[in-house]
């Protein structure tokens, strides 16, 4: 504005020495026409001088793509399958990426998000997986990553308390302190929810609600207690619905031209938010062709009936057309907690012969009291929480999924998939379009992450058929794997389009730069594993008493906790016992290796990096327990590990599946996993490497050999003109020259 100001006045000046270095005689001789035609330019010019020199306020989105990885991109951009004019590559050709993006210390989505609003790494931020033990918690008690105190918390004599000096800070207090204005789109940390000492005595608040909480603030939503289902059904299933089912039909609009079936005994009764619902399906023919040819079912309450929706959220019944292969929303009418399903047919023969359909797990966005109005605001304008990528269905862990085969378990996911980024995707824009003035604004996308964690199967030692162990090598199925590639490919499409929308949604300039500052990275990368590791079996194995002793892993990465006098409330582990057993577990984790020459070469050891808390010099310190160091944060194990690439501690089956060649005892430890993708491996390794693309108006073009997601938070502080908080790591990044 000073800017513009000083050129008005400049211009003003010119104009009037103009007018008193003209003679009088002169002047007055000037025809009205060159008078007219002075001004006129005078204006143009000063016109021209304020669009020039008039300073654009800098605003910032910040979009995070789960699991996004450098390599796939690089790939599938050079393949023609993510197109170079839209989305990343649009943002790569008009501005900033980055060969290389070193995240966090485990490779995990809580902890590496942590580090992406915080700008501090994961032994200062004190999100150290995406679930772990809170050591002023009971020995038992674990917490969620997304719902951990950002910046630690203090532990005093008392008890535990909310810290005056937490180790890190999220980007928004600073932000907000400086007259920012901050929107959260469902991304991690921003959820306005009060953390809790879950299970100590009187659950002290840990983290305030008001420190996650922004301008505009909604939360990820959640499992809002009812899980999927499957449903297998045949003719003998149905009868002549009823005159009611018919006469709703009608008064909804519908046409059918075979008798509607509906099943005889119901579909099914549950209670979800307080209320019990009775749920009903009934088959229709919607295709005027002479022939008895289901091809449709209604899914509704018996006590709404058949009706068609209202306002938002509420749906009304769910029409499914099985050919189309697209899921229905089902709003849960009256749910305390605005709770919805969907429902999708996987097959559906024309005669009801074979009926197979899925319910849909309910989710719901918590209604915490601090962001209300909001949450309220999208359950109204965009819909309930839409049901997420169900990792359940592909691996048959859903009941009722017997009579399903592979293809169709595929197809459901698929279409949560897409469904999901969509909703999440219109999420972001009502956001943006609430807040158009709004400084920055914070988007998460759940996708490619799902998808990778289900389908990358890229390894030669991954069982294409997780029940035959057999299926590795040349055992593998290749036109599996040839499908998985293309759920893959459709799960970085969907998050692409996902970032166009929203590049759109900002508008770009004749020459394709975004008209506001536009981050796109990823929390970590991805990378193939072969084989589930039972590490409890391992250390029962060991000699390590695990009622002295916990494991609680993430993914490959562990913190094995002991349990401390003193420091947990229910400690009854003494300092001297505390050393002997770290001493133990650290020995054990040293020895683990894998003999197996099918998956391993020259009995490789598994553990890639093993830390153990430090301790100080002597028994009586009171820091003892409390030790940190660049890799162990207050609430880390007493001893931290991670795997190295192709082992997970995520995977096992029950019953075990041993690999091919192992013995009995190996395979206590050592089975065939139910999934194909990890991450949370050190993030030095190359495919554990997140992606930074931006471009905009304060953005140039270039390109990084490597950044840090430490470096984010600073980048955008500076973009915004706000100094860094002092608990920030990271170093802001030149965008512009």
């Amino acid at each position: 504005m000073k800017i513009n100001k000083w050129g008005e006045s400049q211009l003003s000046l010119v104009s009037q020495r103009i007018f008193d270095w003209l003679p009088r005689r002169l002047f007055l001789r000037l025809s009205a026409l060159a008078l007219v035609t002075f001004l006129l330019v005078n204006a143009i010019h000063l016109a021209t001088a304020q669009s020039v020199i008039k300073p654009s306020r800098s605003q910032v989105v910040l979009i995070s793509l789960d699991g996004a990885t450098p390599r796939i991109i690089d790939d599938y951009l050079a393949k023609g399958v993510l197109n170079r004019r839209t989305g990343l590559g649009l943002l790569q050709s008009r501005g900033v990426s980055a060969q290389r993006n070193l995240t966090c210390n485990p490779s995990l989505t809580a902890a590496c998000h942590t580090t992406l609003n915080s700008g501090s790494t994961t032994a200062r931020h004190d999100v150290v997986a995406n679930s772990f033990h809170l050591v002023a918690s009971p020995f038992k008690q674990n917490v969620s990553g997304f719902a951990a105190p950002i910046g630690g918390y203090a532990i005093e004599a008392t008890g535990a308390t909310q810290s005056a000096t937490p180790t890190a800070e999220p980007i928004w207090i600073k932000l907000r302190q400086h007259g920012k204005k901050v929107v959260a789109a469902t991304f991690p940390g921003a959820d306005g929810a009060d953390i809790r000492l879950s299970s100590a005595a009187d659950s002290p608040i840990v983290q305030p609600a008001q420190l996650r909480t922004v301008d505009y603030t909604v939360p990820f939503g959640g499992f809002a207690g009812l899980s999927a289902k499957g449903f297998s059904l045949s003719a003998g299933d149905f009868s002549a619905a009823p005159t009611q089912t018919k006469d709703q039909l009608t008064a909804a609009g519908k046409t059918f031209y075979s008798p509607v079936l509906q099943k005889t005994n119901g579909l099914e009764q549950f209670t979800v938010g307080a209320v019990s619902y009775d749920l009903q399906v009934a088959a229709l023919d919607t295709s005027n062709d002479r022939q008895v040819n289901y091809d449709t079912l209604v899914f509704f309450d018996a006590k709404s009936g058949i009706r068609s929706g209202g306002s938002l959220p509420s749906t009304g019944s769910a029409f499914v057309k099985a050919k189309r292969k697209k899921s229905s929303l089902f709003y849960l009418e009256g749910s305390s907690n605005k709770a919805g399903t969907a429902f999708y047919v996987s097959n559906l023969a024309p005669d009801l012969s074979t009926v197979h359909l899925v319910r849909y797990s309910a989710n719901s966005i918590p209604r915490n009291s601090a962001v209300l109005a909001d949450v309220d605001d999208i359950n109204q304008t965009v819909g309930f929480w839409a049901p997420q990528p169900d990792f359940r269905i592909p691996q048959r862990s859903t009941p009722g999924l017997t009579d399903f085969s592979d293809l169709e378990l595929e197809n459901i996911y698929e279409d949560q998939v897409r469904t999901f980024v969509d909703y999440q995707t219109r999420v972001a824009l009502r956001a943006i379009a609430k807040n158009p003035d709004a400084d920055l604004v914070m988007l998460y996308i759940e996708q490619p992450d799902g998808s990778e964690h289900q389908f990358l199967a890229i390894d030669s030692r991954q069982a294409t058929n997780p029940a035959d162990a057999n299926t590795i090598g040349s055992g593998q199925d290749s036109a599996k794997i040839a499908r998985y590639e293309t759920y893959v490919q459709t799960a970085y499409k969907t998050a692409n389009r996902a970032v166009q929308k929203i590049i759109d949604a900002v508008g770009t300039t004749r020459g394709g730069v975004p008209r506001r500052n536009i981050i796109v990275v990823s929390d970590h990368g991805f990378s193939p594993f072969h084989t589930a590791v039972n590490l409890n079996a391992f250390l029962t194995n060991k000699g390590v008493d695990m009622t002295k002793v916990r494991a609680i892993t993430s993914g490959p990465a562990v913190n094995v906790y002991i349990n401390l006098q003193g420091r947990e409330p229910d400690g009854t582990v003494s300092r001297s016992e505390y050393i002997l057993l770290q001493q133990q577990v650290l020995k054990a984790l040293k020895e683990l290796a894998d003999s197996n020459p099918n998956y391993s070469k020259q009995n490789k050891r598994v553990f890639d990096q093993i830390y153990p808390r430090p301790r100080p010099s002597g028994l009586s310190d009171p820091t003892f327990g409390l030790g940190t160091n660049e890799f162990i944060a207050q609430d880390s194990g007493d001893v931290f590990a991670t795997l190295k690439e192709g082992y997970n501690f995520d995977g096992a089956q029950t019953p075990l599946v041993p690999r091919v060649g192992d013995d009995a005892a190996a395979s206590v430890v050592f089975s065939v996993p139910s999934f194909y993708g990890a991450h949370g491996y050190d993030p030095e390794k190359p495919n554990m490497s997140a992606i930074f693309f931006a471009a905009g108006p304060d953005i140039d073009r270039r390109t990084f050999k490597q950044v840090r997601n430490i470096d984010v938070v600073p980048t955008i502080n500076r973009l915004l003109r706000v100094e860094s908080a002092s608990t920030v790591q990271g170093t802001a990044l030149k965008l512009k020259s």
